[in-house]
């Protein structure tokens, strides 16, 4: 059986600016973060299909610390989609940019293939918080 996790945040900001923060490794490192420090997660991230990267942090409770992922789509700035493994698990992370008007932005998230309620329920745990550091990078 596969869950599936959906989410949808709202920003205000332009929706240039929220691809740029979703698609630059630079601004990627300041807000996916370690959750359980707040230190940035080194990345090798590249818009670019087919191209692999990773983000690494320090191992935690037996993690290793490192997610990798391959870029499976990139539609500037409307969609990205990306897996993104870790912890013996392969998932594929869908980020879809919707311009609200009014300087608002609705992102939603689709991340799919989980495995057991416990990972979607981390995963929605740790997103939740990665957007909260999202929301502080936009506002810059």
């Amino acid at each position: 059986m596969s869950l599936k996790l959906s989410m949808d945040f709202q920003f205000t900001t332009t929706i240039e600016k929220l691809w740029s923060a979703l698609t630059d490794s630079s601004k990627l490192a300041r807000w996916v973060v370690n959750i359980h420090n707040g230190q940035p997660m080194e990345n090798n991230f590249k818009p670019v299909v087919g191209h692999r990267f990773q983000f690494r942090t320090q191992p935690f409770n037996g993690w290793n610390g490192i997610i990798e992922g391959e870029v499976l789509i990139v539609e500037p700035p409307t969609r990205l989609s990306y897996t993104w493994a870790s912890g013996g698990e392969k998932h594929t992370v869908t980020w879809t940019l919707k311009d609200l008007g009014d300087g608002r932005v609705n992102l939603h998230l689709e991340q799919t293939g989980f495995s057991q309620v416990h990972g979607l329920e981390g995963a929605r745990y740790g997103w939740g918080k990665w957007c909260g550091e999202l929301k502080k990078v936009l506002e810059q």
